[in-house]
């Protein structure tokens, strides 16, 4: 399966993701991973990406859609892949059918989970990051066993420099701006499912898993 999970910053993306792959092994295509592995490494890509994340800005289509077209020709994803976090515009999105076209491939699932831009900018203020493995957590929502300290592997926990309530409150106006088009364009090629992502984690995975079964809107 080739599926798009779609959301506003917040909204669950990454946490569903990792639902979905665990459930389906598909390779979870993070854009935002690969930002962060790249500003970790202090690469041309990385020092770019993140002047433009530290002010909750979009990274461009080019350094975005360049990533995403090595990654996806890669021996793993020739049987399916989850993308996060891209396309996020519609020239994103019609620069990806372009690749999957030359593939012989095509999208099939976009699962939209919705939440109330006001939720988002709670949720997102009290987001933790893992600075080993990247696992987040929340400090009302979801927190970690041990403060400070990730489940996983023990690493320490920060907090994103975008993620501050200003920068946060932007975040969330470009990317509202910038995915009307984007829900539309999907919405009319009839892949698209919107999922309610105000109830409980297990919820929404069960509400994702009916639709990618064929079960569910």
């Amino acid at each position: 399966m080739n599926i798009i999970v779609m959301g506003l910053p917040g909204a669950g993306k990454g946490t569903q993701a990792d639902n979905i792959v665990e459930k389906y092994d598909t390779p979870h295509i993070s854009t935002g991973d690969m930002f962060r592995a790249a500003i970790s490494e202090g690469t041309e890509l990385g020092i770019k990406a993140k002047s433009y994340m530290d002010q909750g800005a979009l990274v461009p289509d080019e350094v975005t859609i360049g990533i995403v077209r090595e990654r996806l020709s890669k021996p793993d994803c020739a049987k399916g892949f989850l993308l996060d976090g891209f396309p996020r515009t519609v020239p994103q999105a019609e620069a990806l059918d372009a690749l999957l076209s030359d593939m012989g491939r095509k999208i099939e699932y976009v699962l939209n989970i919705e939440v109330d831009p006001d939720e988002l900018v709670k949720r997102l203020t009290g987001r933790r990051i893992c600075k080993v493995c990247g696992t987040s957590y929340h400090l009302q929502f979801n927190p970690p066993k041990v403060e400070g300290v990730c489940d996983k592997d023990g690493g320490e926990l920060y907090q994103r420099e975008d993620d501050n309530p200003e920068t946060v409150k932007n975040r969330l106006e470009v990317n509202m701006t910038q995915t009307a088009p984007l829900l539309a364009f999907y919405n009319a090629k009839n892949v698209l499912s919107n999922i309610d992502g105000h109830q409980d984690i297990d919820d929404v995975f069960k509400e994702l898993d009916a639709i990618l079964q064929g079960n569910g809107q």
